[in-house]
């Protein structure tokens, strides 16, 4: 049995987009969804301590954040960092957007030090975009989608949050800036944990 642990912000889609190759490799492997909720003391707690509630979650994560959480990880792909916006926004209407579309617009960014990729994109945009404003927050949480959307500011976000607001939409940028995406699980795994890691190589190598 796997326990994955999921909240709004954190989810587990992974494992049904993985599901069906992964249970003809192997298939006495079962899940079980143990919610948690989101805030930042508790994130760090689950991760320092997977294994003992919560096996495995999925996330984005850089070599400091394993680290500083002491846990590991098995990447999935590599996930490119979108603008969420509003779906009454004109930007919304894109399947694509600029640089230059986000010109005299708020952008939300998560704070430096909780991603490596972010903090480069943020100094990117300060350096050669000056035009954009950015505005830092400490956490991702349903209140950062609703600042985003209420107050018609874009938010930098990746795209495996899809979906976490009605009225919002992400949208690919046309910038060479991607994050690790990934399951978090244990330095030194279970066996089942670490027979579901195994698979799941195997399935992203077939």
């Amino acid at each position: 049995m796997i326990r994955i642990g999921t909240s709004l912000m954190t989810p587990s889609k992974f494992v049904t987009d993985l599901w069906p190759k992964i249970s003809d490799m192997c298939p006495n492997l079962k899940f079980q969804v143990v919610s948690f909720e989101n805030t930042p003391e508790n994130a760090r707690d689950i991760l320092k301590n997977l294994g003992q509630n919560i096996d495995i979650v999925a996330g984005t994560y850089d070599d400091a954040f394993l680290k500083s959480r002491e846990c590991a990880a098995l990447k999935l792909s590599d996930e490119p960092i979108c603008c969420a916006v509003s779906v009454n926004d004109p930007l919304a209407g894109k399947d694509m957007l600029e640089i230059s579309d986000l010109y005299g617009r708020t952008l939300m960014m998560i704070g430096r030090g909780w991603n490596k990729f972010i903090d480069l994109l943020r100094d990117e945009l300060w350096e050669n975009h000056p035009q954009i404003h950015v505005e830092d927050f400490p956490f991702y949480n349903v209140n950062v989608f609703n600042q985003c959307e209420q107050e018609g500011n874009l938010l930098a976000v990746m795209r495996p949050l899809d979906n976490i607001h009605p009225m919002l939409k992400n949208i690919p940028v046309r910038w060479d800036c991607t994050a690790p995406f990934g399951i978090l699980h244990a330095p030194q795994p279970s066996e089942a944990v670490a027979r579901l890691l195994d698979t799941v190589s195997k399935v992203l190598d077939s």
